[in-house]
């Protein structure tokens, strides 16, 4: 792998380059009706829904939280408010990366061409390119494919975009169910696990393993 050149980089930006704490979020939101010992359990049902929020027909990202909001509360027979739904949405404006990010992809940068694949709306997205501290060469949303991952669809329409194929690409992300596995059935062979902790690796994927994004560089003998 170290040995291959691509075309572009393509990332999945929220958790693998941007902080998203959607986890620190909801423990501060709801620490006044979970209690402590139980709130890692609410935390994990939360995240099951806004995977299962992005199968279906696409909508807008802030439905996707609301929604999983709402239907965590459902199952932990608590009240939700609409305050709790805005709350959480208006976090996700305000985090910015991993501190090993800027230096990370500024390195790499220099050499290859770097695109987002993101499932976020394209004004969402705006509060977050400009603290990556790299230039990136396109950012290709969920809401401009009409599909969020780990819908085939986005990435279909990404390579749409860059006019590439699966092969002239290298896949860059810590999720194995929103992007490596779905980066694998596309035939992208060139991918790179960033093992961020919260998702454990799956070998049979076929990814490069790194720690954070400075170990990029190696992976493409820079």
């Amino acid at each position: 792998m170290s040995l291959f050149k691509p075309k572009y980089i393509t990332f999945d930006c929220y958790g693998t380059l941007i902080n998203f704490d959607m986890a620190g979020a909801a423990r501060t939101q709801f620490a006044d009706r979970i209690n402590g010992n139980d709130m890692a359990a609410f935390v994990k049902d939360f995240a099951a829904y806004r995977l299962d929020e992005v199968l279906g027909a696409w909508k807008p990202y802030a439905e996707v939280v609301n929604n999983s909001v709402r239907r965590t509360c459902k199952k932990w027979k608590i009240v939700c408010h609409d305050e709790d739904c805005a709350a959480i949405n208006h976090a996700v404006t305000t985090w910015g990366p991993h501190p090993d990010v800027p230096a990370g992809l500024s390195k790499v940068a220099r050499e290859i061409p770097l695109v987002l694949l993101t499932n976020s709306m394209n004004d969402l997205i705006t509060y977050h390119v400009p603290r990556l501290g790299a230039p990136i060469h396109a950012v290709c949303t969920a809401e401009q494919a009409q599909a969020y991952k780990p819908q085939m669809k986005a990435f279909e329409y990404m390579l749409d975009q860059l006019g590439c194929g699966p092969e002239e690409i290298m896949h860059v992300s810590s999720s194995m169910r929103y992007d490596l596995m779905t980066a694998h059935d596309m035939g992208i062979v060139h991918k790179v696990f960033v093992q961020r902790g919260h998702e454990p690796g799956t070998p049979f994927y076929q990814y490069h393993e790194i720690r954070d994004i400075g170990g990029l560089a190696g992976v493409l003998g820079l």
